[in-house]
């Protein structure tokens, strides 16, 4: 176990998905960086889009913590690595405060935060409820008692009526304070959504505006001074010392990978395992480059939003032709979702058809409602250029894409046990040193990913510098 550390935090959590815990967390994390404090921010669950908010509100990269997808004792380890031991680390929670991945909430906002032995701020949604609120956190302090509830947020409070008899009775009855009143919100949302959450900080031009508007809320309506008191009493935290296996060897070698305002989807830890190798990262625009750069020895295609920049990255052909021919010729390519999108024949959204680089046999259709959302579980079953057969990768889905094949399907490496995969129970199409389906994994809890791809690219640079006419 590594020694006890005072580690001032707070979770925000909810009593369901959308009850107001970005806003609360990101205008916390503001207003303890205007006063001057050092902050880090942590998401519970595999979200992109929160996490990439709150590293634009607290200044540093968040970290995912997902029990599901990396153990208890990873992700424990993984804040205790991160966290601040001055200042605040705010973990934002996902879903309601007990929903997990059963019915007893196993990898739940609840237990990561018993994990941690931190408070929890409950962002409570009290559109037309007064009392009934008070009985909903209730509810939450009496399930679990182990579950620090310190204080409430209420939201979308109608008026100084309503906050009135909220704060009495939720006080009253609950014996905890009342944070923070957050109003109805009377125009648009503060930031905006789409189909798949919200809309993220590389495509928001109005940053400026929400960060003043944001620290306005939390100076007129949350008590930032009683929270962050309620951080600095949380327990020592003991986490178990941290793992030590020996990184594979990437010395020499580029991986490039895409990144820019349709490709955005990316854990740190994925990057920095790359790099923690020592391979080169090398950052590739698919909306302004118009070509790979030529000694790359292989190329990491993250998720993102490729149907809304559909027009910009089918009118950048030059892009799409290299990575064609990079594929033709060999270049390991480790594609998940946007990636296979811009891997397919096309992309097809509201009534639009966007031609992509058609590496592989499959238009991609965009539907109106989720085609996979949720964990996953795959079984490596046939062979690949990444993973060796037999092993087991868990991850994560959310796509609102499928995929449309004229004929037989295209071949896959992977048996979908949870989840669904890219089509008919499977998941991981390959063909040639090209991986691509609709899992996201997580090098904290896959550390196989990143000796995954490390080694299809030294098995790919000989051939590289052969075909190039460079000695090793």
């Amino acid at each position: 176990m590594t020694p006890a550390a005072p580690l001032p935090r707070v979770v925000i959590a909810g009593l369901s998905g959308d009850s107001g815990k970005t806003v609360v967390s990101l205008a916390v994390l503001l207003a303890a960086r205007e006063a001057g404090l050092p902050v880090r921010a942590f998401k519970k669950g595999p979200d992109y889009i929160d996490a990439a908010w709150l590293a634009w509100a607290s200044g540093h990269p968040t970290r995912n913590l997902d029990t599901f997808l990396m153990g208890f004792d990873r992700a424990a380890g993984s804040f205790l690595r991160h966290a601040t031991p001055e200042g605040l680390s705010l973990i934002e929670g996902n879903r309601g405060l007990y929903d997990g991945a059963d019915a007893q909430g196993t990898h739940s906002t609840a237990e990561l935060a018993k994990t941690l032995g931190a408070p929890v701020v409950l962002v409570v949604n009290a559109t037309k409820a007064t009392r009934t609120a008070a009985a909903l956190v209730l509810g939450c302090q009496r399930l679990d008692p182990d579950v620090r509830i310190v204080g409430v947020v209420l939201n979308r409070v109608a008026g100084a009526r309503h906050e009135r008899v909220l704060r009495e009775a939720v006080e009253s009855i609950c014996g905890i304070p009342v944070l923070g009143v957050l109003p109805r919100a009377s125009g648009d949302a503060p930031i905006p959504g789409r189909h798949l959450g919200l809309v993220t900080p590389e495509e928001f031009t109005q940053t400026g505006p929400l960060e003043r508007n944001l620290l306005e809320l939390a100076r007129g309506r949350l008590d930032i001074e009683a929270l962050l008191a309620m951080a600095r009493q949380a327990p020592l935290l003991n986490c178990p010392a941290a793992e030590t296996s020996q990184p594979p060897d990437g010395r020499g070698l580029k991986v490039g990978y895409v990144h820019d305002a349709a490709f955005t989807f990316y854990y740190p830890e994925n990057l920095e395992a790359l790099a923690a190798a020592g391979a080169e990262l090398v950052p590739v625009s698919a909306l302004s480059d118009g070509s790979l750069p030529p000694d790359l020895d292989a190329l990491y295609l993250g998720g993102g939003f490729p149907e809304t920049h559909g027009a910009r990255l089918a009118a950048n052909r030059p892009f799409l032709e290299a990575v064609r021919g990079a594929a033709l010729a060999g270049l390991p390519i480790y594609a998940e979702c946007g990636g296979l999108m811009l891997l397919s024949e096309a992309i097809v959204w509201q009534g639009e058809s966007y031609p992509m680089a058609g590496v592989l046999p499959f238009r991609v259709e965009v539907c109106p409602a989720p085609q996979g959302h949720g964990y996953t579980v795959l079984e490596v079953d046939a062979p690949n250029p990444f993973f060796p057969v037999g092993l087991t990768l868990r991850g994560h889905e959310f796509h609102y894409s499928r995929l449309v094949a004229e004929g037989a399907p295209p071949p896959t490496a992977c048996a979908v046990r949870r989840g669904t995969g890219t089509r008919g129970g499977r998941d991981g199409v390959v063909l040639g040193n090209v991986w691509a389906g609709y899992t996201h994994l997580h090098a904290l809890g896959t550390p196989e990913w990143s000796r995954a791809v490390i080694g299809a690219a030294r098995t790919f640079q000989p051939v590289r510098r052969a075909k190039s006419g460079r000695r090793p």
